[in-house]
């Protein structure tokens, strides 16, 4: 038997130049499965593709058809040019993380979540959270646009790349800096000095943390766990019930203290570089 993509649809170019098609899998012209494939502009170019909705049928699962669906998905990538491939799988479907490790995906981040409570936890004693000063936010976000373009680096990224996507995630979410609306960026502060920051979203029915980080002189005493019951605190003091963030592979120290705090993994994002 024979399995292949159909498309469904002519190629999709949107606004910003993306590209998006929509298959049928088929065996043997037999409709088993859906796949859906996109280009991401997160990095500023068609170089990234990203593989949505790959569906196998019930009935035809555990017969190879994903494996050939997404193989042959990669091939359409290689076709639009592009030289890596993403996806992100939800952290219960077992057998689509077993499938993308076979098939040479390597986690990148995962998304992970709490469900909070009703009262917002308390800090330690000596420890407070405060707004971020416009003097201190120029420093501040030169660090972060630094850290996050590193990251991307250090997961194969080229440095321009990570460089522009730190750039255009930074401006895209925090348009008016301080003054963004439904966004805090805090200093945490213990004793008086500071030892910490955090950049907590609550622009949907979730809190999102995009940033949390100790400051190094003060590292390994506590604070990054202070700087997440502040998250929740913030989280809880905007009517949001569930506090959501990433974390990169690799970050163990921050996947410790996450888990110990209560939060699951939601998804596994991945990537593979194509030859």
């Amino acid at each position: 038997m024979t399995t292949t993509l159909r498309p469904t649809e002519p190629l999709q170019r949107a606004a910003d130049g993306a590209l998006s098609r929509h298959y049928q899998v088929c065996v043997n012209s037999r409709p088993v499965g859906e796949v859906r494939l996109s280009t991401s502009p997160a990095f500023g170019s068609d170089g990234v593709a990203r593989i949505a909705d790959l569906r196998i049928e019930e009935g035809d699962r555990g017969r190879g058809r994903g494996t050939v669906a997404a193989l042959a998905a990669e091939e359409v990538a290689r076709g639009w040019g592009c030289t890596r491939v993403e996806l992100r799988v939800p952290a219960d479907a077992d057998a689509a993380l077993r499938l993308a490790s076979a098939l040479g995906y390597v986690h990148r981040n995962r998304g992970m979540e709490k469900t909070l409570g009703a009262a917002a936890p308390a800090l330690p004693d000596g420890s407070l959270g405060r707004a971020m000063t416009e003097e201190e936010f120029g420093p501040w976000l030169e660090l972060a646009l630094a850290g996050y373009a590193r990251a991307w680096r250090d997961r194969g990224v080229p440095e321009e790349a990570a460089w522009a996507r730190s750039r255009r995630d930074h401006e895209r979410l925090l348009p008016q800096g301080l003054a963004t609306s439904d966004t805090l960026i805090s200093v945490l502060e213990h004793r008086g000095e500071p030892v910490g920051s955090l950049w907590v979203s609550f622009k949907d029915d979730k809190a999102f943390v995009f940033d949390v980080e100790a400051d190094e002189a003060h590292r390994g005493r506590g604070h990054g766990r202070s700087l997440m019951l502040l998250a929740e605190a913030q989280a809880i003091g905007n009517g949001k019930r569930v506090l959501g963030l990433n974390v990169f592979a690799g970050n163990t120290p921050a996947e410790r203290l996450y888990e110990s705090l209560g939060y699951v993994p939601v998804s596994y994002s991945m990537y593979k570089n194509l030859l």
